[in-house]
Order: structure tokens, then sequence, then C-alpha cells
């Protein structure tokens, strides 16, 4: 073979390769993941952890484990409102008014989820200042099932959305319990859609989002490093002192320390404990976020200090007033849950029964004695026991809060309890505030109480058109 004829067959040969090379280049499968970075994966899930390799994955998804726990979780809080909360609060009222309270959490539920999809969601979790979100998550864009991260590393971004969603609920609803029996739905509704752009949302933000200004365990940059597993300032402090200074603006009841105003059923008191103590597992453990050993340890630390709250509070009365009453066992249960809320995942179980033991005597001396000794109508002692067991709750957290619970809580330990002063602090100022000026723009605009009418009558017919009980 001649040179030429050789320099013509390698450049055929060389023409022909070259595309043929591309074709095999594009058509060759991506990288798979190692079985290193598969079990690196795996081990994250299973952790609770990010994800700890950059290598393509084949878990893009949520957690099915977390997911499912979550799923569930946040139907438990949800559960806690409806029904439990309004049970309760409906046990309590007088049978004139036992349907107004039950409309008023119902009304609530509807209206603040309309505003949570509509921007408050957004406000609350999206980065912003340290005092309130953006609106990039607004209508909820971007808040997908398939997508994670703006919650937690498992699970799906939609379904954090709405297990917030049940917290941004039942906070508001807390309010009714000192209201209860005088005041009007139309108002309720106004002071409360003002009130959640003015007190929950930016609460959320400070406390809970990444870039929030008391926000200890994620925001290495907050002004104030405190914490709160599940609310005991978010929810409990804002709706307790709120409920306080809405009820001094509002006045007592007519009749109020004239006439007995005892609760007309105390069996759905009752179901209505039981009901907000199941949920209350959802609201606490489930803000561990996963199903994982600080959602067992907040689910642990949750029951006994519920029931030592309970049994201290009953055996109170037991002394004092000689017989242990339904409801001193009930208010004692919910002021446990209350008190052990902000402390329940970075705490050990000795901290939980000491926190059920203050539980059970603070929150029940404020009830009896303090209200008393101030003369505020609190119907159904919201501050006595949300307030009071909130701010007690928050405070204790920085004294019980331990690394053998929550190693998170190692690198916060320093200055734990002044921050927690400070958070408390705040808390109070802002809700106690906003409350007021929210209260006087709608006591301006359509008032706040109903007619004394309506009020002797009760507010079931008049406003609702429907009683609770016939014949």
């Amino acid at each position: 073979m001649t040179m030429k004829k050789l320099i013509l067959v390698a450049a055929i040969l060389f023409a022909t390769l070259i595309p043929c090379s591309k074709v095999l280049a594009a058509d060759a499968p991506a990288k798979m993941p190692t079985i290193e970075d598969r079990i690196a994966d795996l081990e994250a899930y299973m952790n609770n952890v990010p994800r700890q390799t950059n290598a393509p994955s084949t878990i893009k998804g949520p957690g099915p484990g977390h997911n499912a726990w979550q799923m569930t979780a946040t139907a438990l809080v949800l559960f806690m409102t409806l029904p439990g909360l309004a049970l309760f609060y409906g046990g309590l009222v007088r049978k004139k008014n036992v349907l107004s309270v039950m409309a008023q959490c119902l009304g609530i539920a509807g209206m603040v989820t309309i505003l949570w999809w509509l921007c408050g969601y957004s406000l609350s979790f999206a980065a912003g200042s340290p005092f309130l979100g953006n609106l990039d998550w607004a209508l909820f864009k971007g808040v997908s099932g398939t997508e994670v991260g703006q919650g937690s590393n498992w699970i799906s971004n939609n379904v954090w959305a709405i297990f917030q969603l049940t917290f941004a609920i039942i906070t508001p609803a807390l309010i009714v319990g000192a209201i209860a029996e005088r005041m009007k739905f139309s108002a309720v509704l106004l002071f409360v859609a003002i009130w959640m752009f003015a007190v929950y949302f930016p609460f959320a933000h400070m406390v809970w989002a990444a870039d929030g200004f008391m926000c200890g365990p994620l925001n290495p940059k907050a002004a104030i490093k405190a914490i709160d597993f599940a609310g005991g300032t978010v929810v409990h402090m804002t709706s307790g002192w709120s409920a306080l200074v809405l009820c001094l603006i509002l006045g007592p009841r007519i009749g109020f320390g004239k006439q007995p105003m005892q609760p007309h059923s105390m069996v759905l008191c009752m179901i209505g404990t039981g009901m907000l103590w199941v949920g209350w597992y959802g609201f606490n453990a489930g803000s561990a976020l996963a199903a994982d050993g600080i959602a067992g340890q907040a689910f642990t630390t949750t029951t006994l200090a519920a029931a030592t709250a309970g049994f201290v509070w009953g055996m109170a009365e037991y002394l004092i007033k000689g017989k242990p009453s339904i409801l001193g066992f009930c208010s004692g249960i919910v002021a446990g849950l209350v008190v052990v809320t902000p402390a329940c995942g970075f705490i050990t179980t000795s901290g939980a029964m000491i926190i059920g033991v203050v539980a059970g005597i603070v929150p029940f001396l404020a009830c009896w004695k303090l209200k008393a000794m101030l003369g505020y109508d609190d119907a159904l002692d919201t501050f006595g026991v949300h307030g009071v067991g909130g701010t007690l709750g928050a405070l204790l957290t920085g004294v019980l809060a331990t690394k053998e619970a929550n190693p998170i809580v190692e690198g916060l330990a320093s200055g734990l309890l002044m921050a927690q002063i400070k958070a408390v602090v705040i808390t109070i100022l802002w809700s106690v505030v906003a409350t007021a000026i929210i209260a006087f723009i709608v006591k301006a605009v359509i008032g706040l109480k109903p007619t004394e009418d309506v009020e002797r009558t009760g507010l079931d017919l008049a406003e609702h058109g429907e009683e609770g009980y016939h014949g």
C-alpha cells in the first residue's frame, strides 16, 4: 500500500471515529453514586442530618418515615384546636354561649388558613430581615411536596408549611378563652386578622426562622440566642399576654363577681382536655421535624410533665379546698403541657418532673389568687395558664436545658438563661403594646362588645342563630 493510500485510509477512519466517539460520550450514562455515597445518604436519613455527599443521589425527595410522622403530627396539632380546644372552652362557658366559642375557633381556623396561604407562611419563614420574612413564598410559591429544605432536611416543604399552619391556627384561638361570652364574632375576626400580622408572623420569624432575631439554634448572628422548642414564646406567651390585655380593655362580663358563672359541662371540658393532651404530642414531638431520638425525648418529657402537673394541681386543691375538682385536674394537665412546651426537646426526664411540679403550683396560684386579687375577668384562665405558664416555661428552659438531652444546647449554654429572660421581656412588651393598639382600633371601627341584651341572652342565638341544647 502506497503512502497516499495509507493517509487516505487514516483520514477516513479519523473522520468516522470522531462522530462515533461523540455519540458514545453523549450516550454514556451519568456517573452513578458509589456504594459509599449511597450508604452516606441512608445514614444521613436515619440520623436526620443533611446529606453528606454532593454525588448524584438516589434519595432526592423527602424521607418517607420522617414525612409520615410529620403529616401525623400536623393532624394531631389541628386536632388540638378542632375539636380539642373547642370542646375544652365550650364546656367551661355557660350553655347559652357554648356555640359562640366553637364558632370562634372554626372562624379563626378558616381565616388564618387563608392568610397563611396568602402571605403568612412567607412572612414567617422566608428569608428577610431578623424580624419578618419576605414574600418569596407568598401564595405557596415554591412550596412543593417533592422538595425539602424550607423546614427540614427530610420533610416535604408543603408538609412543613401545613404543620406550621396548625400552630398559627391554635395560637389566636387560645385568646378566645379570656374574652369568652362577651366579644362580638365580627370583632374577634377583625382583631385576629390584624394580630396575626402584628404579633404572630413576626414572632414565628424571630424565634424559628433561620435568620430570626431570637433564633439561637439556627442563626449564628442572632441578637438574642434564645431557644424555644415548640412554642413557649411564639404560641403561649403571645396569646396569653395578649389575652390579658384584651380582656382588660373589653371589661368584665355582666354580673362578674356578683353571680355564679360556673362551667356548664365539665364532661365536655374533660373530653377536650384529653384531646388537647393527645394532640400535644404532635405539637411537641412533631417539632423535632423527624421521627428521631429528639422526637422521642420530647414525647417522653411531655407525658411526664402533663401527668405530674395535673396531679399536683388536683392535690393542691385537695389540700387547700378539701376537694380535688375535675376542673383542677384538667387545668393542671394543660398547664403542664404549656410549661414544658418550650423545653420538651432540650431537657431530661428529671427536668420534666421538675417542670410538672412547678407547673402544677404556679399557674394554680395565678388562677386562684392573682386573678381574684387584681379583679380581671379572664373568663377561662387563658392568662393564668398560657401567659403565666408560657413565661414560666421559657425561663425554666434556660435553667433545665442540657446537652445530655439535645447536643444543640452545648453551643448555647453560656448565657442561655439571660437570653431567655431577654426573649421573655421582648415577647411581653411587644404582645401587650400591639394588642392594646389593635383592640382600640377594632373598638373604634366596629366595637368590641355586643349589646347588654345580647350578652344576657347569650351569643349563640344572637350571633349564630343556633342553640347548643334544646328542651
